[in-house]
């Protein structure tokens, strides 16, 4: 008889109100991936999908309704958010974990928490957590479990629970050939409910696509507990496949390549930009990458050839003694060469920013807001350093860390160890540098609107009317700041 593998998450858009008010929620990849992977060998998988849902009891109708025999909890390893290990969703994972063990279904998790955290994951329930990349480990776990359970000790990648002691196996090797994975299980996820969203925020739909995996750079506050510092990629090919699908299917022209680092394998992104001519295709995308990375070759002419909209950077500072005490292998020059390369292309520039990383001074942070205010990216994404297990950076500060080691949201914003100045002056810099931001956009346009009076549109105008709160908020932030400097 065929086993019933229910397929869910515990990252809740509508727990985590910075995401929930962009309204730009995206599917879970991986585990929609997973669920494809499983179900080509013969499994009856279906998915419980938290993104849009409002609370984790909702998952006793489906339990009811599909009477599942595996609950995988099987978070999206390709989300940063995931990786942040968020309080939220430990408890939301914890809450599906009970609701099914009431149930006598078998718990399976995989995330980056849980491999983090495996003892608490067990100790909440769980049956199995998968350590590293997941996919060949789930489909031989159920195998087993499905003809013998006492042959689980020869699956790599696993932790669980023998007569009350935690049993780790082998680690699992990381897959070279991303193809053999096939095409992500988009038949599961309702595609409408995120165009809804999507259109509540008055933005282009956009679903996610990932062609790598993994990150060989060895930033030292970056935790890669799922696909570690290897990088593989898919075949041009076969990404060029699923984005065919996508558009013929959901009718969708702007993607998000959720890698770490887009294009890091030599010549990938010309054959990519190649295909997308010889196929005809025309849509629109957004990468991360790295500056260094952009200024190889003809990276960016390639970029802009097949659709790059906006490249996000992981500037993360102005000032090279951060950067170096980072290891980030980046320096701030790459920064402007990049960024202005990037605009002659016609190309979007976003700015990954944090502040509060160890031995940050005044004078650091005023370089990191100077660089902004001189390049003007079109966007950026700020927070603060935040210690991850398994990190250089997380062994640096753990001793300082009290009993608060998570956020609670992606917006929680709290600085977890002592440094510079007062948790709550980094909490309020994050917003202080937006609006200085805000407040120069807001100047740009109105030499537009003077100096181009007919080329006016609602933007400029939009972003020239907001002068008027971003001037005086930006002052009071800054009165703000300064007070918050002598606080203990």
């Amino acid at each position: 008889m065929t086993k019933k593998v229910l397929f869910t998450h515990s990252y809740f858009y509508r727990f985590d109100p910075k995401q929930w008010k962009a309204k730009q929620p995206f599917p879970p990849l991986a585990t929609i991936t997973a669920a494809s992977f499983l179900r080509s060998f013969g499994y009856e998988v279906n998915l419980f999908d938290t993104a849009l849902r409002k609370s984790p009891e909702e998952i006793l109708t489906e339990i009811a309704n599909y009477k599942p025999d595996y609950l995988i909890i099987y978070d999206d390893g390709f989300n940063y958010l995931t990786k942040m290990c968020l309080t939220n969703m430990r408890e939301a994972a914890f809450r599906m974990t009970e609701i099914a063990k009431q149930k006598n279904i078998t718990v399976i998790v995989s995330s980056s928490d849980a491999t983090d955290h495996y003892d608490k994951y067990l100790n909440a329930g769980a049956d199995f957590v998968i350590i590293g990349e997941a996919e060949q480990t789930l489909k031989e776990l159920l195998d087993a479990l499905t003809t013998n359970t006492k042959n689980v000790f020869s699956v790599d990648g696993i932790v669980y629970k023998s007569d009350n002691q935690i049993i780790k196996t082998n680690p699992r090797q990381i897959e070279r050939n991303l193809d053999v994975f096939s095409m992500a299980a988009w038949d599961l996820i309702n595609i409408d409910d995120y165009k809804k969203v999507w259109s509540e925020g008055k933005k282009e739909f956009s679903l996610n696509i990932a062609t790598t995996r993994g990150c060989p750079f060895k930033c030292n506050w970056c935790a890669k507990p799922i696909y570690g510092n290897r990088y593989n990629s898919r075949s041009p090919e076969n990404v060029i496949d699923e984005i065919e699908f996508l558009q013929r299917k959901f009718g969708v022209n702007y993607f998000w390549f959720c890698d770490d680092i887009f294009g890091l394998k030599p010549g990938w992104v010309q054959e990519f930009r190649d295909l997308v001519k010889q196929r005809n295709l025309r849509f629109k995308y957004k990468i991360q990458s790295r500056v260094d990375l952009l200024l190889k070759e003809d990276t960016i002419n390639a970029l802009a050839e097949s659709g790059a909209d906006i490249v996000w950077v992981g500037a993360e500072s102005g000032s090279q003694k951060i950067l170096d005490a980072m290891e980030k292998g980046t320096t701030v020059d790459e920064i402007y060469q990049a960024t202005k390369l990037l605009k002659s292309k016609n190309i979007k520039v976003a700015f990954f920013l944090q502040f509060g990383y160890l031995n940050e001074t005044k004078d650091d942070i005023e370089k990191t807001i100077k660089m902004v205010l001189e390049l003007m990216p079109d966007e950026i994404g700020i927070s603060v350093s935040y210690p991850l297990p398994g990190t250089k950076f997380y062994d640096i500060v753990k001793e300082q860390m009290k009993e608060k080691k998570n956020w609670t949201d992606s917006d929680d914003l709290s600085l977890m160890f002592r440094n510079t100045y007062h948790p709550a002056y980094y909490k309020k810099l994050h917003r202080y540098v937006h609006k200085v931001y805000k407040k120069k956009v807001s100047i740009e346009a109105i030499k537009k609107i003077v100096t181009q009076p007919m080329n006016l549109n609602k933007n400029y105008l939009r972003s020239a009317l907001m002068s008027f709160y971003y001037f005086p908020a930006e002052l009071i932030d800054r009165i703000s700041l300064k007070k918050l400097e002598t606080l203990g």
